[in-house]
């Protein structure tokens, strides 16, 4: 059984068609080069034709890339050594730009990273570092989002994640964080001071208005030495009551 000439050029032209059948899915959208010209439009969702040799497609994710920065040796202001690594949140807005003006955007956005992460922490003093994560989060945000706009990729966000300092430091630190608390401690001591002395000053003023209050002070004092079962009772003594011995 001979196949007829027509017949082989139909099932070779059908075997093109179903070959140049491209199929991209709701996030990806697919970057058209034909005879080596960008098409003008980024092509997709859904089914598309590519049509080899004539047509190269690239494939490009719209989703949301999370770049996980390296632990990267920084020198603050104060001359402190820490190694500090971060997380870089990113997407593609204009798949077209993110394939021609950069070779590999992954790669440059995760080396950009780096080296904003280094420039910018180096300029800030450890304390700052430790405290103000927000607003050095936000400029590292600005400064990547401003770099990588010319490529069509969107820097949402950076997040500082660990910030490892020396083992000297973190001994430094402690000693500093104990004496923070030692000061403290003794300046509500002394605050509770003061406040009793003002308070036992009125009610020595109260006492003194009434003579007989300090008896009765006395009394109760008494009462509750005696409920603890001593067998030795210490009773003190009004200076009044001396004086009128020597009357």
């Amino acid at each position: 059984m001979t196949i007829s000439p027509p017949l082989i050029v139909v099932f070779i032209v059908v075997l093109y068609i179903f070959s140049s059948i491209k199929i991209l899915a709701e996030y990806e959208r697919g970057v058209i080069f034909r005879l080596g010209k960008l098409l003008p439009a980024a092509k997709g969702p859904g089914i598309i034709l590519v049509f080899a040799p004539v047509d190269r497609i690239v494939r490009i994710s719209l989703r949301t890339i999370v770049l996980d920065v390296p632990p990267q040796d920084v020198i603050t202001r104060d001359n402190v050594s820490v190694k500090v690594n971060a997380v870089v949140y990113f997407r593609v807005m204009d798949p077209r730009r993110a394939v021609v003006e950069v070779e590999n955007y992954h790669y440059a956005t995760s080396q950009l990273a780096q080296t904003t992460l280094r420039s910018v922490l180096g300029q800030v003093e450890l304390d700052d570092l430790l405290a103000e994560r927000e607003r050095l989060n936000h400029q590292l945000q600005q400064i990547l989002d401003l770099h990588t706009d010319p490529w069509g990729i969107k820097v949402s966000s950076v997040e500082v994640k660990h910030v490892d300092l020396p083992p000297d430091m973190q001994r430094a630190m402690a000693k500093q964080a104990e004496a923070e608390r030692e000061k403290r401690a003794k300046i509500i001591h002394a605050e509770g001071e003061l406040i009793a002395s003002e308070k036992l000053q009125q009610a020595a003023g109260v006492m003194s208005a009434q003579p007989l209050a300090i008896t009765l002070r006395y009394l109760q004092t008494l009462t509750e030495i005696a409920s603890e079962k001593n067998s030795t009772i210490v009773f003190p003594l009004p200076i009044e009551m001396l004086n009128l011995l020597r009357k």
